[in-house]
């Protein structure tokens, strides 16, 4: 596709006022944006993509999860999607998420304007939740049209007592629906284009990572037992400390984590203590491990390592400990032949790129599992994500939404 400055013009343009547009969907408490699945300012957000789509002569709908979807129609069967999810976190950025929606409405608006209507439909989705924020609902919209949700938690409740089933009630969706929702047969290929959320792009002045694969996460609870006892009465020799023990694991954690390299990542996040008053010993700690990689094997070598590792602190200061795996999602490819077009892309238009693994889960790696699947992403602002200061510059974005147009046109023109 020839690119000159009209172009250049109407995208940077278009990019920058529709991030801006879409942030004002809020009810955070600070600078940040909050837009929780199934809320008010969830609903607003989605019925004004809607109107935006049907101003431009987009098709629209939403399912019954509350999923978006804005089709522009081509003249032969097949659809191409491209979007993102529109749900965030407690005060969290205007671009995750967000920008990956805007990017498809930015370039089915260039497209119509420059090129006509399409070969194939191109479609834009706004997947209903995928932060799991307020139910533990991870990648919900992108599960549910999938097939891969088998049991609804229609009692599950948020901070506040809500119910799932209520919530969708208070939106105008009813739960007992979500079993209308079908896989769909004529997608074939998806794009996401993303924020980085990471400091690798920038750190290494590229404009564009084109993403070979999702990182596997296991995730483990480990539960630590000593005995509780008088802080001023029991000698240090004769303590059954499970803080202490604890803390020699959750050392070896970070220390292993780094002999094994990147892209591997172990994080200690949550911890409890028993009883947690400052004059008596802890009898129990409660932490979870978080571990990513792109390999599998190596996912099960630290967890076989880790084990081992943790039950010889354990009998070296007479404790107990349990170590629960509740979740090992597999490392996820990238569509070859989309990653490899959207790298030649990026030659073609002169935009410095990285390959790279995702450290962090989206939308993709549902999809992935399903139909052809892109992943792209831009740089984040000192890597900062899930908060106020997330930032991509307009720059950059603009230059995510062209490869973007690119890949929309071979596909589907």
């Amino acid at each position: 596709m020839h690119w000159d400055q009209a172009k250049e013009t109407f995208i940077y343009q278009q990019t920058e006022a529709s991030i801006k547009w879409l942030s004002q969907f809020s009810n955070s408490d600070g600078e940040g944006v909050t837009r929780l699945v199934y809320t008010n300012p969830w609903l607003l957000a989605q019925s004004a993509l809607q109107e935006k789509c049907e101003a431009m002569g987009l098709e629209t709908r939403m399912d019954p999860a509350g999923n978006v979807f804005a089709s522009f129609k081509g003249n032969e069967q097949g659809v191409v999607l491209t979007g993102s999810h529109i749900d965030t976190v407690k005060n969290g950025g205007k671009y995750d998420g967000a920008y990956g929606i805007v990017a498809g409405l930015v370039a089915i608006k260039f497209l119509q304007e420059y090129l006509g209507i399409p070969k194939k439909t191109i479609e834009l989705v706004s997947f209903c939740e995928e932060e799991g924020s307020r139910y533990p609902l991870t990648f919900w919209g992108s599960r549910l049209i999938t097939e891969e949700v088998d049991a609804i938690p229609s009692v599950q409740e948020d901070k506040g007592h809500i119910t799932l089933k209520e919530a969708m009630n208070d939106v105008g969706l009813s739960i007992d629906e979500l079993s209308l929702i079908k896989k769909r047969n004529d997608i074939q290929a998806f794009i996401e284009l993303h924020v980085e959320q990471g400091m690798r792009l920038e750190a290494n002045e590229k404009q564009i990572g084109v993403v070979e694969q999702i990182a596997g996460v296991h995730r483990f609870t480990v539960t630590v037992t000593g005995q509780a006892n008088h802080a001023g009465t029991t000698p240090m020799t004769m303590r059954q400390d499970a803080v202490y023990g604890a803390s020699q694991m959750i050392q070896w954690v970070t220390e292993q984590a780094k002999q094994y390299g990147e892209p591997f990542v172990a994080t200690v996040g949550q911890m409890s203590v028993k009883p947690n008053v400052p004059n008596v010993i802890a009898n129990e700690v409660t932490f979870t491990v978080d571990v990513r990689s792109p390999q599998p094997d190596t996912l099960q070598t630290f967890k076989e390592e880790m084990t081992t590792v943790f039950k010889k602190i354990a009998v070296v200061n007479d404790l107990d400990i349990v170590v629960e795996q509740w979740l090992a999602t597999p490392p996820i490819m990238m569509d070859s032949e989309l990653t490899a077009t959207a790298k030649a892309i990026c030659d073609e238009q002169q935009l410095s790129y990285q390959m790279m693994t995702s450290g962090a889960g989206h939308d993709a790696q549902i999809m992935a599992k399903h139909y052809h699947t892109a992943l792209l992403f831009v740089p984040s602002y000192r890597g900062i994500s899930h908060s106020p200061l997330e930032h991509t510059s307009t720059a950059d974005l603009a230059a995510g939404v062209k490869v973007l147009v690119e890949l929309l046109y071979r596909l589907a023109y």
